[in-house]
């Protein structure tokens, strides 16, 4: 007798992500049985041994794990496009709107649905979200249905802020504190929550946005609840010059002295680290999170991963936030990740296609703590997949003899928009290119009034800024 599963892909062009390669299974098929993965095989021999409640004909389609974005922040989406092309990002950008958007609970929330949906629509599953307050923005995820591994975002930072640049960050330790309780309520309301499918870490800014103190209790937290540090690390000349300034050390040899350097940490950016120091904190086994196109149209630099790889293949992509990047879509980044390191190294053959996708899918899940649960179609896996339709103009013609052009083509031509439907722990949560769980009209509407209602308070905070480079390129007309 036939074991029935749940749901059975069959006749996928199937991309495993096992062994060291792609994994690819010409005529693959793939079932699932409540929240995890069956079998994988080739569709004749799954079809022999089950049968389902509903099979899914995925002819001219790819089959494959579903993307991790392993460094977001979710809830800065109603500034999207608003600090691009100028030094000094954060001052003389950021900081205005932040501080309005960061005033209004509601006004984030919303940007980070609508994150949330643009995500989902271009493959990605798994979000590793690290924002404030994430309490309230991990509702977001639960209503949505995205595998989501969440950081209370925590700094000692005052919630005015107005440093100059060069100046020495003046710490609130009453704001820290709060960050703290949050992280505490977060574990305690939603670590492992929806069937494991919400988990959380800690999360320190960075190691220039917190006292000592507060990192070696950050610190001890992890270590309670046997949880990762997500943390910014060596993230631009900013972060450098204000460890130098307060430590008399840089970023990385600080976090050795102190004890951060282990498989606990997840360093994200990398941008100033040199690479002996990357090399350095590759070999303490910490993970790393590449954010291409954020780092790329921030600061004009690409980090030191190759740096990385040559010790540790802990390598993740991140699209880090909306401000920086514009866009949240792990396609743009594969894409972005892999030319940028050719051009960097003047090497076509670095960071190959195959090698980016396992950036997004398996490497990722591992460098993030869950590379036994998600990453690859394997029994036993959490079921969370997507289905790419090869028959869009942008990734035909599908050539299977003598050269595959599958892999390379959804790394270089792939939009995102291709991806026709996402299971998420077994829940088909996009079909037909629609969502299933929020109404994605209605989240933009909601996210658009949220942003003009924002328009007067921001104006209000760029008075006596008329002299910085965003509101010179008003005056021109060059925005």
């Amino acid at each position: 007798m036939k074991q029935e599963l749940d749901l059975l892909f069959i006749h996928a062009w199937t991309l495993t992500m096992q062994g060291s390669g792609v994994g690819f299974v010409q005529d693959g098929a793939l079932g699932i049985t409540g929240n995890r993965i069956t079998a994988v095989g080739e569709s004749d021999e799954l079809l022999e041994k089950y049968t389902a409640k509903r099979v899914i004909d995925a002819s001219g389609k790819v089959l494959m794990p579903g993307l991790i974005d392993a460094h977001i922040h979710t809830g800065d989406t109603l500034i999207r496009g608003v600090s691009q092309d100028i030094h000094n990002w954060m001052q003389h950008g950021i900081w205005p709107y932040s501080q309005v958007l960061r005033s209004d609970l509601s006004a984030t929330l919303k940007g980070s649905m609508l994150n949330i949906i643009e995500g989902i629509k271009a493959g990605t599953t798994t979000f590793c979200d690290f924002d404030s307050p994430m309490t309230s923005i991990v509702q977001n995820h639960i209503k949505a249905g995205t595998r989501a591994r969440v950081a209370e975002m925590v700094n000692e930072m005052p919630k005015v802020k107005n440093t100059a640049v060069g100046e020495l960050y003046r710490f609130d330790p009453d704001e820290g504190r709060e960050k703290m309780r949050l992280t505490r309520e977060l574990f305690s309301k939603y670590n492992g929550a929806e069937n494991g499918r919400i988990t959380c870490m800690l999360g320190p800014q960075g190691a220039d946005m917190c006292s000592l103190d507060m990192l070696k209790d950050i610190q001890a937290m992890a270590e309670e609840y046997n949880t990762s540090i997500h943390m910014h690390v060596a993230q631009g000349d900013r972060e450098i010059g204000q460890m130098v300034q307060r430590y008399g050390k840089r970023t990385i040899p600080f976090l050795e002295e102190n004890g951060f350097l282990n498989e606990r940490l997840i360093a994200v950016h990398l941008t100033e680290a040199t690479d002996e120091e990357t090399r350095f904190l590759a070999r303490s086994g910490a993970g790393m999170v590449l954010c291409s196109g954020s780092i790329g149209i921030i600061d004009g630099i690409v980090p030191p991963a190759a740096a990385f790889l040559q010790e540790s293949s802990r390598l993740a992509l991140g699209s880090d936030q909306a401000p920086g990047n514009n866009c949240n879509n792990m396609f743009n980044e594969m894409k972005f990740t892999a030319i940028l390191n050719k051009c960097k190294a003047k090497d076509p053959t670095v960071f190959p296609a195959d090698k980016v996708l396992r950036m997004a899918t398996i490497e990722s899940a591992r460098a993030i703590g869950l590379g036994d649960e998600i990453g690859s179609l394997e029994p036993g896996k959490k079921a969370d997949v997507i289905l790419i339709d090869m028959s869009h103009p942008a990734l035909s013609p599908v050539i299977l003899s003598p050269i595959r052009n599958i892999v390379p083509n959804l790394v270089y031509s792939a939009k995102g928009s291709e991806v026709e439907m996402s299971v998420i722990d077994g829940k088909i949560i996009m079909e037909n290119y629609r969502l299933c769980t929020v109404d994605e009209k209605e989240a933009v509407r909601e996210a658009q009034a949220a942003a003009s209602a924002m328009e007067p308070l921001v104006k209000e905070h760029f008075k006596g800024m008329e002299d910085t480079p965003l509101m010179q390129k008003m005056k021109r007309g060059e925005l």
